[in-house]
């Protein structure tokens, strides 16, 4: 036992303090720090269970939708506007109208050239049954020509047989001079007529297949069709569909149900095919942009539940949700700049990634919510319905 002397005076005496064994005080010293460290377990344990175990949240949220942009489809000046800033509108809603005399102009003259085609292809009908007469008439010509080929052949075999005869007896005085010319005369008139013939059986055959031809060609063009499904048939009726679609879009309609928003037109304003004009959102089908931050998602799956607050309303409206996907990338890589980190001054920066919220269509109409209000969103990743 080590001992604490100290000098012996009249009023001192020597005392006697007892010390602890240097094993002891290590132990002690050991056990000490062995409960310190389960009990800092213990408290971090139960702080992720009881508060973060469970659930991710975030208040970098947003309310979004996929909102309509109205555009006209044909140009032409604005002849009447129907809805303002935030009216709110119906599916088939008309939203403005355009001046819709050239479109109807138009649609006069797709019609009257229709109607056109239509009897034109009537007439190549027509002339295809007259070019087949022609065709059977340049027949019979044929024939009627060969028939007189015959007849000037045979007259010219008399011919020669009689100038035969009479000039082998001229020499003897049996025949006048006169006679043997009028033979030889006759003989050359029988020539002629042969030729000519020949000529108009030659004619005749021309003709017919002249005939013929123009028939090949008529009926290529309406074998196989008629008046409704021939192509130049269709294809004016197409124009004529056209310009009337064109006169229809002269009306222009909400495409969904929403709020308008952004209107930028006038009365007399001369439009533009596709120019935006006003943008419908569809508060009802809303849904939340959650921005959560990249080491929070590790357990985020789709479909798990959310519980989301807004400002607008406060805690005392609960709106209820579901993950319905995540971004392709963080909200800084798709900015206008998107950061360069291959440099030597770079500063990791924790990333944000946009998970998309699906809201209850039911809640939503009870408290209805617009474009760009903030909310509060806290996903269960318990796996706790």
């Amino acid at each position: 036992m080590a001992e604490l002397a100290f000098q012996e005076t009249d009023t001192i005496k020597r005392v006697e303090f007892p010390r602890p064994e240097q094993s002891d005080l290590t132990a002690r010293r050991k056990k000490l720090f062995i409960a310190l460290g389960g009990a800092l377990a213990a408290a971090t344990v139960g702080y992720w269970l009881l508060a973060d175990g469970g659930t991710v949240s975030t208040d970098n949220a947003y309310v979004n939708a996929d909102t309509a942009q109205v555009t006209p489809l044909v140009s032409g000046p604005v002849a009447w506007v129907g809805v303002g800033n935030t009216q709110v509108v119906k599916r088939g809603d008309v939203l403005f109208r355009l001046d819709d005399t050239d479109a109807r102009l138009a649609v006069a003259r797709a019609e009257a050239e229709w109607q056109r085609v239509r009897r034109q292809f009537g007439q190549a009908v027509a002339t295809s049954g007259a070019l087949g007469s022609q065709v059977a008439a340049g027949q019979a010509d044929i024939g009627r020509a060969q028939a007189q080929v015959g007849i000037a052949s045979a007259a010219l075999a008399k011919a020669r047989i009689d100038l035969d005869r009479r000039a082998g007896v001229a020499g003897s005085g049996a025949v006048s001079g006169e006679e043997l010319t009028m033979v030889r005369n006759a003989y050359a008139a029988a020539e002629g007529n042969l030729a000519q013939a020949r000529a108009g059986l030659s004619q005749a055959i021309a003709a017919r297949n002249a005939a013929s031809g123009q028939l090949a060609a008529n009926d290529a063009l309406i074998a196989g069709s008629n008046v409704d499904t021939s192509p130049d048939v269709a294809a004016a009726k197409a124009k004529l569909d056209q310009a009337r679609v064109d006169l229809a879009r002269t009306v222009v309609r909400a495409p969904i149900d929403g709020v308008v928003t952004n209107r930028q037109l006038q009365v007399g304003q001369r439009l533009a095919a596709g120019t935006p004009v006003m943008t419908i959102v569809p508060v009802r089908a809303a849904y939340v942009e959650a921005n959560f931050k990249e080491g929070q998602l590790q357990r985020v799956r789709e479909g798990q539940p959310v519980t989301l607050t807004s400002d607008i309303y406060g805690s005392k409206v609960t709106y209820h949700g579901r993950v319905v996907g995540f971004s392709g990338g963080t909200g800084s890589a798709f900015s206008l700049i998107p950061a360069q980190n291959a440099t030597g001054n770079w500063i990791k920066v924790v990333q944000r990634v946009p998970v998309r919220i699906a809201l209850d269509p039911r809640e939503l109409a009870a408290h209805p919510l617009r474009v760009g209000l903030s909310m509060e969103a806290e996903i269960d990743v318990s796996g706790k319905e």
